[in-house]
């Protein structure tokens, strides 16, 4: 007997490696194929489902645009847009969305969806907090500046996508578990600190423990009156020691357990409107056993 209670689920592809530089000279980064990846290790099997929503990225281009030295500037803007209309006709049959990316660009569009459909919060679990810009991130690649664009710091062609910056506003974004600031190593960009972002960082989510830190991050987003929230899950937020095929490996990170824990801790709650994952390299996985433990992971924190 079906759950009455269980929302409908729908799978976007999203194959985007824009936000990357290259790994190496001639060499473009592999996420682009996290999709297919996760498809061939049996995700949707694992969710129940017969097919997908694909959005088709254009092709990686590694040189950088001469007056904001971002990559692939030109192309992102157009791909957001697609995968903003995607994601929007899922919200309004009443679907939950799951994106797979891809780099963390995604999140222009996923968030831009939303924007157009409300006011909504940000749920962002990442290794890092991803609030560069073009002149502190120092490669160029807009995945390392995507919550920053998102919130409406960076170049105007990437943050005001239809005249609606920000997508998503300071004040309702959580950053989740992230691992990159110390006092060993300072964020490089000013804008993070000037934007006092909510963030339980990984130190802070252990001490409090994954579910309380999860039930804060929801009080929040209620005190905020949000229509709902949308979770981004970089999976180099888990420890490179379950997780090695990532652009930029912590050895300090989450487990499976504690993600998956996390995970279905906002998921239950009503708020949670959709979900992405990221970063994958299959690459850097090349018998397939870190895909499937990572589809075995998704799937059980979205059994419910």
């Amino acid at each position: 007997m079906a759950d009455p209670h269980r929302r409908p689920i729908a799978l976007i592809e999203a194959p985007t490696n824009l936000g990357l530089k290259p790994p190496s000279a001639g060499k473009e980064p592999g996420v682009r194929r996290m999709p297919d990846a996760l498809k061939a290790a049996g995700i949707m099997e694992a969710l129940g489902l017969s097919n997908s929503i694909r959005v088709e990225a254009p092709p990686y281009r590694p040189e950088r645009d001469s007056a904001t030295g971002v990559c692939n500037l030109q192309t992102i803007p157009d791909y957001s847009l697609q995968l903003a209309a995607a994601v929007g006709q899922v919200l309004d049959s009443g679907t939950f969305p799951i994106v797979l990316g891809g780099d963390c660009t995604v999140t222009l569009g996923t968030t831009l969806a939303l924007r157009e459909r409300g006011h909504y919060g940000l749920m962002f679990i990442d290794g890092h907090c991803d609030y560069l810009t073009p002149t502190s991130t120092g490669t160029g690649g807009a995945a390392g500046m995507d919550l920053a664009l998102a919130c409406g710091v960076g170049p105007e062609v990437l943050t005001n996508l239809k005249g609606l910056r920000p997508y998503i506003r300071n004040e309702d974004v959580v950053i989740l578990a992230d691992h990159d600031i110390t006092e060993d190593d300072p964020y490089p960009e000013p804008a993070f600190f000037k934007a006092k972002l909510n963030r339980i960082d990984l130190e802070a989510v252990r001490d409090a423990g994954v579910v309380f830190a999860a039930s804060k991050a929801i009080k929040h987003m209620q005190a905020k009156n949000v229509d709902g929230y949308w979770i981004h899950v970089d999976v180099d937020v888990l420890s490179s020691y379950v997780m090695p095929a990532v652009d930029s490996p912590l050895a300090i990170g989450l487990t499976y357990s504690e993600l998956s824990m996390l995970l279905q801790a906002l998921l239950v709650d009503k708020l949670a409107v959709g979900i992405q994952f990221t970063i994958f390299d299959p690459d850097l996985d090349p018998n397939g056993r870190l895909a499937r433990e990572l589809v075995a992971m998704i799937a059980v924190a979205l059994a419910h």
